[in-house]
């Protein structure tokens, strides 16, 4: 073939391939599910991903009146992002190998920082366990906040993950390095800034983090009236009324109508966290109230509505169904038409995204690149399934050569309940 790749490029690839491999960090902190791409390509390359069960138990040995239906959620996963790093080369620049070899270096660390950013940004953007400190990182307590929270909350104490900003993480790390009883471990905090594994979480450092503004909604106020019908009651599926189809249902958001206080619901953004008065979190298997205000994520708002995560899933103010008393996550202890809204970002900084393993996935996705239409094309896995496909191709008007290294794959955060973000320098 005209465009073939040498030998040269053959190897440059498998070490693009390897370095590609090493350099996605955040995958390999991920759970990953593997698609037909031929169903995907069927399906607009969404596919519904079930959340955890969540059962109840019984006293006793009689359960004739305990045999109920059990509702099963799920949330779509699509295969969306799609990134692309291209370059060209001239007749002349293509006789020296190692520029060619730089190039693809370069282009394997650009789409593994997108893989990473990605992860990053939507374990930011709807993790919904939300825990403000008023000072700068300092270590071991600071973890300590979130490890309560996920306990409080009954998340599974494995598989935990933070990813903290440069800053917040050598924060910690000094900490670490001014104790002098552990060894080995503070050698690394003081040499390397090395923190590792604390408070059940592994740690890692971003040379790059996500920020959040000051929420400006200002005063606000939502009704948590049983009357007014605002419980969420989770459903499977929905149908319509027109055509009686059944779709499936999206049981992470709700949407309410909020009031106008002081405040603003218009420059309320995407992002923002806050807690409502009176609304605590509750323990997700033993529905135990945890005596702390649960947290909340903006995920969209307009002029009087806002959008966010997760529900507010009480059978005390919903309709006491099966399914709620399966999936409650709060228990509103004082019902009020104005039940205060509470900013929890009250100041501009970086965020650190903590969560499961299971509550974050990856969909690898693939192209189909014909092989013998005049390209010379290159394909690879990694250990977590995405694909990395390098094509060549020359012009021979020009005496240049266009390279282009692509993959192909989505993110899903399936359980923001088992995910969140740490916030420092909240000062009221």
């Amino acid at each position: 073939m005209a465009n073939d790749f040498n030998k040269e490029e053959r190897v440059a690839f498998e070490e693009i391939l390897e370095g590609f491999q090493d350099a996605e960090v955040m995958s390999k902190n991920v759970s990953k599910y593997g698609t037909d791409q031929k169903e995907m390509e069927r399906s607009n390359d969404t596919i519904w991903r079930p959340q955890p069960y969540v059962m109840n138990s019984f006293d006793g040995t009689d359960m004739t009146s305990n045999f109920n239906d059990k509702t099963q959620l799920a949330v779509p996963a699509s295969i969306n992002i799609e990134k692309s790093s291209p370059w060209i080369m001239s007749a002349t620049e293509m006789r020296d190998a190692l520029q060619e070899k730089n190039l693809g270096k370069a282009a394997r660390q650009k789409l593994a920082s997108d893989i990473n950013v990605a992860i990053l940004n939507t374990a930011s953007m709807q993790g919904s366990l939300v825990v403000p400190v008023s000072a700068a990182a300092s270590g071991y307590d600071d973890v300590a906040l979130i490890e309560a929270i996920m306990n409080e909350q009954g998340v599974s104490p494995e598989d935990r993950i933070l990813a903290l900003s440069t800053r917040d993480y050598n924060g910690m790390a000094s900490n670490l390095a001014d104790r002098q009883t552990m060894g080995s471990k503070v050698t690394s905090a003081y040499e390397r800034s090395f923190v590792g594994q604390i408070a059940s979480f592994d740690t890692w450092k971003l040379d790059y983090s996500k920020r959040i503004t000051a929420a400006a909604g200002g005063a606000i106020t939502v009704d948590t009236r049983t009357a007014t019908g605002n419980g969420y009651v989770p459903r499977a599926i929905t149908t319509s009324p027109t055509t009686a189809e059944r779709l499936n249902v999206d049981n992470r958001y709700q949407t309410l109508t909020f009031a106008d206080g002081a405040g603003d619901i218009s420059d309320v953004v995407a992002g923002d966290c806050f807690t409502i008065a009176a609304v605590n979190a509750v323990h997700q298997i033993t529905k135990e109230d945890t005596g702390q205000l649960k947290t909340f994520r903006v995920i969209s708002a307009t002029d009087t509505t806002i959008t966010f995560s997760p529900p507010i899933i009480d059978p005390a103010i919903g309709t006491d169904s099966e399914a709620e008393v399966q999936y409650q996550n709060c228990v509103v202890n004082t019902e009020s038409a104005t039940s205060a809204v509470t900013w929890l970002n009250i100041d501009p900084t970086a965020i650190n995204p903590f969560w499961h393993k299971d509550a974050m996935e990856i969909l690898p996705g693939r192209y189909a690149v014909p092989e013998n239409a005049g390209t010379a094309v290159m394909r690879g896995k990694t250990d977590s399934g995405l694909e990395l496909v390098m094509q060549k191709w020359y012009d021979i008007n020009t005496m240049k050569t266009k390279f282009r290294l692509d993959t192909r794959f989505g993110v899903v955060n399936k359980a923001p309940e088992m995910s969140g973000i740490l916030l420092f320098n909240q000062i009221a």
